[in-house]
């Protein structure tokens, strides 16, 4: 799935949600986001990308983001989210 907003944010989060709840199905095992496009990051939006992770229905798998920028890896790495998410 790929998210095209750049700041993904409490205004952004319940569109998002509600894509990956029209996407959604109970075989999803594995979910890479591709972040190329998000320049911004809030608590809502990481709140978001750990819900995705709850839903999955084997936790060892983990939530795969590829192409984040370096505002939003550095969000990531200061909350040491890079333990919980794979970030490519």
């Amino acid at each position: 799935m790929r998210f095209a907003t750049p700041q993904f944010t409490a205004a952004t989060v319940p569109d998002f949600k509600a894509a990956l709840d029209a996407a959604w199905n109970l075989s999803i095992s594995r979910v890479i986001l591709d972040m190329r496009s998000v320049e911004f990051i809030d608590s809502s939006g990481v709140g978001a990308l750990l819900g995705i992770q709850k839903r999955l229905p084997f936790q060892g798998e983990p939530v795969t983001l590829c192409n984040a920028g370096p505002a939003v890896t550095g969000v990531l790495e200061l909350l040491r989210l890079q333990r919980v998410f794979k970030i490519e």
